[in-house]
């Protein structure tokens, strides 16, 4: 074997037991590889993008530089390594800066190998030669980078450092055409949080064990972290209690919510379906413009127009009146309508009066509408309407902590206050709350 040949496969060694797979890919029917390149941010690095719209967003991670080499048989003796260097986010001018700067530790270290020197130099220097500083600024028209305007950030430092009149041909700029630069630069930031997260340990908050970040659950609103049993059996109990909207980190006052698909990472189909069934009937119940067909063969959820008294079932196509829920009967007042406006008329009027409204209209549509007078008085005396979603609630017996029946949030009975769903029964523990002590 040759002392160039020797070189060749002492550093190809090298490299294989210091970068993994992901990092390091060698060619074996020949003396030639690629080795992807992560640059190492500082903190609270930020990344610009200017189109349409001007987008500003924290970056831990940075798609790498890609070097794709080939050694020939003279080297490290005489000829220096064959090499392209691609990026996703530098510009071709960049790039050629970088490439030029190669050749230059090259002509430095001539008769040695240097692949380790350029990788070195790659990981640790590129920000600084560059002059690339937060917050990184991208110009993009539709979407995909216009590295060549001469707007972008640090363009003219590269220039003057490298000298280059024209651009590299060793020197590629690669992006998707398909899919805008802004979200592939996301995709991988979030691809490579989670591959970080996903090799640490935790400790749950829950059971207390430690756990690696791929048997854990991270809430990113608040950054706590559960491993995935506990808090797959918390979702579970929830969902089946109907409590969809409680669906938020364990941490005692955290209120932060799963997301639907942290949600369906951990339950089974039919837990996610009834999930995510619930979720949306939560929802429709709390818009003012969303009313339930009254077929109970159907249900459908109907969306109104504002001020208007007529509903028309998508799925069945019924065509009803909103207020009083029969068969649409026209522009005029339904029945229910017509029968409150007897009943104020009625309970308005003098003796005298009543005796000539009796005589106006039926003694059985006037006993009618004073026997929805008395139900609606029984309501108003009897029952007290949920904070959260106005539902009538009658207390017949127990605590004053209550639940409501339409959307299940946990209330009191004497102050009306929402209570924290973990721990409801604090408020009357609390000395400063108004109903310290009064929870009977």
């Amino acid at each position: 074997m040759s002392a160039n040949q020797e070189a060749q496969t002492d550093e190809l060694l090298a490299l294989a037991s210091i970068y993994d797979e992901e990092e390091f890919h060698r060619t074996e029917s020949k003396q030639s590889g690629k080795i992807h390149l992560c640059l190492e941010l500082p903190p609270n690095f930020r990344l610009l993008v200017r189109g349409e719209a001007c987008i500003e967003c924290a970056m831990s991670f940075l798609p790498p530089l890609v070097l794709s080499f080939e050694l020939p048989t003279d080297y490290p003796s005489s000829s220096a390594p064959v090499f392209t260097l691609s990026s996703k986010w530098l510009s071709r001018v960049q790039i050629t800066a970088l490439c030029k700067r190669l050749d230059e530790l090259w002509e430095e270290n001539r008769g040695n190998v240097v692949l380790f020197t350029w990788i070195q130099f790659l990981k640790e220097e590129t920000l600084e030669f560059l002059n690339i500083q937060s917050p990184l600024e991208i110009q993009t028209i539709g979407g995909q980078p216009q590295y060549e305007s001469g707007q972008n950030q640090a363009v003219d430092t590269a220039v003057e450092k490298s000298k280059v009149q024209e651009l590299d041909q060793r020197a590629v700029q690669e992006f998707d055409p398909h899919t805008d630069i802004l979200t592939q630069l996301l995709d991988f930031n979030e691809a490579q949080k989670q591959k970080v997260f996903d090799g640490k340990f935790f400790c749950c908050g829950i059971c207390f064990s430690e756990n690696l970040g791929s048997n854990s659950l991270l809430f990113k609103e608040c950054q706590h972290v559960f491993c995935k049993a506990c808090v797959k059996e918390y979702f579970q109990v929830q969902i089946r209690d109907g409590q969809v909207q409680s669906l938020t980190c364990p941490e005692p006052e955290c209120m932060s919510m799963a997301s639907p698909a942290q949600v369906k990472l951990l339950v089974g189909e039919d837990e996610f379906a009834r999930y995510d069934r619930l979720l949306l009937q939560s929802s429709l119940n709390l818009m003012p413009d969303v009313v339930y067909c009254p077929n109970m063969s159907c249900c459908m959820a109907v969306m109104i127009e504002p001020d208007a008294n007529m509903g028309i079932c998508p799925s069945c196509q019924f065509v009803f009146c909103t207020l009083c829920k029969r068969t649409y009967h026209g522009p005029s007042l339904c029945k229910e309508r017509e029968l409150r406006r007897i009943r104020d008329e009625y309970l308005a009027a003098s003796e005298k009066e009543k005796e000539q409204l009796e005589m106006n209209y039926e003694k059985e549509r006037i006993q009618r509408a004073m026997e929805d007078s008395l139900s609606e008085d029984w309501v108003q005396e009897n029952s007290k309407q949920c904070p959260s979603c106005g539902a009538n609630i009658q207390k017949t017996m127990g605590c004053n902590k209550m639940t409501c029946s339409a959307c299940k949030q946990y209330f009191c009975w004497i102050c009306f206050q929402i209570l924290n769903w973990r721990d409801p029964y604090s408020h009357y523990t609390d000395t400063s709350s108004p109903c310290y002590n009064q929870n009977e």
